[in-house]
């Protein structure tokens, strides 16, 4: 790839205007924004609650807003309205992902815009798709009750919901998918489209496979903590000093390497563990035997001797222990971002490469209205225009 295949990012050119809070919605515009695109992030004047949230909540702004710029405009007056209806004037893409009905009420419904512009893509982002559901109130944790998720990860009668916000991210995720295809469609039409992506559908996409299983087998799924493995070893294993770590063996081959490495000839030469699924029908003897043998291994010895065998392990790691990650770090996987109280911390970025680098950071989250008057007068309004929008307390700016 060339130097300015590099630096052109695929996106670079594409403009858009979002209303967007917590996750789903901010995750589809910061996709977007780490691929090139100008994101817009409208704020209310006193700032996206995110930027206040305390608990698991409290690293939201800086995870999904980095590469945007941020206006901060009071959406309950006409004047705040004509001002977003100028700005959404030089955007291909709006993203929102308020309640059903709020946009509409403000204006700024899909059916609204596109009579101004048929060419405009409009990425609406909520908790259901139109349907007998959609009047509902949707949580992640909602989805993930209602959707099967929480019975998959929980034990049977535990239900427990994952331990991220996998549908908000991923129906964010699912809602960039949908504006570059409809981005791609608008190059071949010369219109634009609205794009509807759902917590509860995307939850539906998620469990997929446990009911294609039911359909293969006519067996209900069993709950990741009570299923049957389908390889004989894959396990976590309690080993020296109380650590624990994740140890696995899935095929013949594996399972010899494994043997010889740690001693087993005995259990390799046993015609009941011959193949795979063989001991997946030992397992109930088989793993107290491979549970004893390693006990007085540490973590770091099995860990080198699984590495240098080329075997599947991994340490348990916590999420905050990862900053320390050494590939991470060599690989610039993570990257440095502004936090909510303007210190400094490191933020993964996009999980894949162009031409062999990782999206970057081009922009740290926006201060609340950082951008508000380079934008108000881009789109035509004077600075005594600018300025009596501020003391009105329609406007704002950082």
């Amino acid at each position: 790839m060339s130097d300015n295949a590099k630096n052109l990012l695929p996106y670079a050119g594409v403009r858009v205007v979002e209303f967007t809070h917590m996750v789903m919605g901010p995750t589809c515009g910061m996709m977007l924004a780490d691929l090139g695109a100008e994101v817009i992030k409208v704020e209310p004047v006193e700032g996206d609650s995110t930027r206040r949230l305390l608990g698991s909540g409290a690293g939201f702004f800086p995870t999904f807003n980095r590469n945007k710029k941020s206006i901060a405009l009071d959406l309950k007056k006409p004047e705040g309205i004509e001002a977003a209806l100028r700005l959404i004037a030089t955007a291909d893409i709006v993203s929102e992902n308020f309640k059903p009905g709020t946009m509409k009420k403000l204006g700024l419904d899909y059916e609204s815009l596109r009579k101004r512009d048929p060419r405009l893509i409009y990425v609406s982002h909520k908790g259901f798709l139109p349907g007998p559901y959609d009047h509902r109130t949707a949580l992640d944790e909602v989805v993930q009750m209602m959707g099967g998720l929480a019975f998959m990860t929980g034990r049977i009668g535990d239900p427990l919901r994952a331990g991220t916000s996998v549908n908000d991210i991923m129906g964010g995720m699912f809602g960039a998918i949908g504006a570059m295809a409809a981005l791609r469609q608008r190059e071949q039409t010369g219109e634009g489209c609205e794009v509807q992506s759902a917590l509860f559908e995307n939850n539906i996409f998620l469990v997929a496979q446990h009911m294609m299983q039911f359909a293969a087998t006519g067996k209900p799924a069993d709950p990741m903590p009570s299923r049957i493995s389908a390889w004989g070893v894959y396990d976590v294993f309690t080993v020296k000093g109380g650590e624990q770590i994740f140890l696995a063996a899935v095929s013949d081959k594996q399972w010899a390497i494994f043997c010889k490495a740690f001693g087993l000839e005995e259990m390799l030469a046993d015609p009941r563990l011959k193949t795979n699924n063989d001991r997946v029908r030992a397992r109930d003897w088989m793993m107290p035997l491979l549970r004893s043998h390693l006990a007085g291994y540490s973590a770091a010895e099995l860990s080198a001797v699984f590495e240098k065998n080329e075997l599947p392990f991994a340490p348990i790691a916590r999420p905050h222990e990862l900053f320390d990650d050494p590939h991470l770090n060599a690989t610039g996987g993570l990257a440095p971002v502004r936090m909510n109280d303007g210190s400094e911390s490191k933020v993964p970025l996009m999980p894949f490469t162009l031409g062999g680098e990782r999206p970057g950071i081009r922009l740290q989250p926006p201060l609340l209205g950082e951008h508000t008057d380079a934008l108000l007068r881009e789109v035509g309004y004077s600075e005594a225009g600018i300025e009596a929008l501020k003391q009105q307390g329609i406007a704002a700016a950082g």
